[in-house]
């Protein structure tokens, strides 16, 4: 089924975000950019973590999450351990919701409008695991840039 294939997605990729965070030799660089990157590593890991907690936790999973979006961008300097820990508590809350989303549920239209459009949950979940590969690949570019 789809959800379990997506669900062994998304935790493969997000144990790669969190190895990247680990990998940064100086803790300090998680919040520095480099090059054409206008966002820190540490932002596109919140970023990473606010919108899926949102878009799966909150609308599909009815965790209660409430996103601030802008927060993601603005906040400096939460430590390494943090942000690992959050990323790794991405990974039940993933398992759970795709768990209890039938096929009916998969195809049918995703909870609120995305991308501008009334899509699939299905769509959806492919948008954001491709999101994450996105921010994935910009932390791994900035840390190798900034070590």
């Amino acid at each position: 089924m789809l959800n379990n294939t997506l669900a062994a997605f998304y935790e493969r990729d997000i144990h790669k975000l969190a190895e990247e965070v680990k990998l940064f030799k100086d803790e300090k660089n998680i919040w520095k950019v480099y090059g054409s990157v206008k966002n820190t590593s540490g932002n596109l890991v919140l970023h990473i973590i606010g919108g899926l907690n949102y878009f799966i936790g909150a609308n599909l999973g009815q965790t209660g999450y409430v996103r601030n979006r802008q927060q993601e961008f603005a906040l400096k300097g939460v430590d390494r351990a943090t942000l690992v820990a959050q990323l790794e508590a991405l990974i039940p809350m993933i398992h759970a919701t795709f768990a209890g989303l039938g096929q009916e549920q998969m195809e049918g239209k995703y909870t609120i409008m995305f991308d501008d459009a009334d899509n699939s949950t299905s769509y959806v979940l492919i948008q954001l695991l491709l999101h994450l590969n996105y921010h994935l690949g910009q932390v791994n570019y900035l840390r190798r840039g900034l070590e």
